[in-house]
């Protein structure tokens, strides 16, 4: 009878044990990633520009710090056009501009393609100055009224109620086939489990180096082309040139991709769990896809920005609707993390040419 060796290690069912207890706490950790920025969402510093002269604009100003606290930030612009511009280069959020006198009905500017909580939040402000508005009316009417029992030679004339509205104007809609922004929203996190995916594919199914450069310039291409086709021809969720748009979704995708075939092609397979962990649980959940960046706890908002995912959740939103933006800094940002991944991916290759290849893969053995 051949001796049973002795127990080393963690018994079984404590091995299970643990093993279970670290799986609940990966879902914790999952849980908190994607639900804190949610749960922790308030708006601060919104940027919306005012328009009027300085007395009506330090009486706005007032009413909102009792209406939203610190929820926006008013700029001043010099007149109503010069708001609008503003808004189409994604500087502001809206506007609020007011009459050059008292009498003249405001109007609130929105844009609702740069966010449609914003929009409704700037909704909400005017339906805050039209109460105000109507209360004032409302006591003008009253004091008409009682000066007219008064005076029976007054009772005679025509009396109107005055009635004015303050008017909402959206300059920057979502289109048509996508009128609340939904399917451009959704596109975010396939973006990002596309491009995880592609690296873990690329990683495994390409064993040389140089080659995975090779195979993640053909993703690039391949996934911008598709995925542009599905939703700009399919969805109607991008607007503008079909091209630069499948240009911006191919280096999105790299962006995400890269790194992480770059740290698996240094390292080994743990590179894949760092790149993953950081793209899917840091960099997703601040990437401002869903909200605007000022909702997130300062300074997350900001840095989401310089990770692909936020980079090209804005890029693509820009590209649709905001063509006088600036894209130069999603583009860049997208642009270094493959520059990153490609380098990384590079001393890769560099070191397995200075190394000797081993007989039995027929892959890593020179030709000839």
């Amino acid at each position: 009878m051949t001796a049973t060796p002795p127990a080393t290690g963690m018994p079984p069912i404590a091995r299970a044990v643990a093993l279970a207890a670290g799986a609940a706490a990966i879902v914790g950790v999952v849980l908190l990633a994607f639900a804190w920025p949610a749960v922790t969402s308030e708006p601060q510093g919104l940027p919306v520009g005012v328009v009027g002269p300085d007395a009506s604009v330090a009486q706005t100003t007032e009413m909102l710090e009792t209406q939203a606290g610190d929820a926006l930030l008013l700029t001043r612009e010099d007149d109503r056009d010069a708001a609008v511009a503003a808004i189409e280069r994604r500087e502001i959020y809206g506007a609020i501009v007011l009459g050059d006198n008292p009498a003249e009905v405001p109007e609130v500017v929105v844009a609702t393609a740069a966010n449609a909580q914003v929009a409704q939040m700037l909704q909400g402000v005017a339906d805050g100055m039209q109460q105000q508005i109507d209360a004032q009316m409302r006591m003008a009417t009253e004091a008409a009224i009682a000066q007219r029992s008064a005076d029976p030679a007054a009772a005679s004339t025509p009396f109107t109620i005055p009635h004015a509205e303050v008017v909402v104007t959206d300059v920057v809609p979502f289109s048509e086939s996508d009128p609340r922004g939904a399917k451009l929203s959704v596109a975010a996190f396939p973006l990002v489990l596309g491009g995880i995916a592609g690296a873990v594919l690329i990683s495994f199914g390409v064993r040389r180096s140089a080659h995975r450069i090779v195979a993640l310039v053909a993703y690039g291409v391949f996934g911008g082309l598709l995925l542009g086709g599905i939703l700009q021809g399919m969805f109607g969720a991008l607007q503008g040139s079909y091209w630069t748009n499948a240009a911006a979704i191919g280096l999105a995708l790299v962006a995400i991709t890269a790194p992480i075939v770059g740290l698996r092609s240094l390292i080994g397979t743990p590179g894949i769990g760092i790149g993953a962990v950081l793209i899917m649980l840091v960099a997703n959940p601040i990437s401002a896809a869903t909200m605007p960046a000022e909702f997130l706890l300062s300074p997350w908002g900001a840095i989401g920005q310089w990770f692909p995912p936020g980079a090209g959740a804005t890029l693509l939103k820009e590209l649709s609707y905001f063509p006088d933006a600036s894209k130069a800094f999603p583009w860049a940002v997208l642009a270094g993390w493959t520059a990153v991944g490609v380098l990384l991916t590079a001393i890769a290759v560099v070191r397995e040419r200075g190394t000797t290849a081993p007989a039995n893969d027929p892959e890593l053995v020179p030709a000839g």
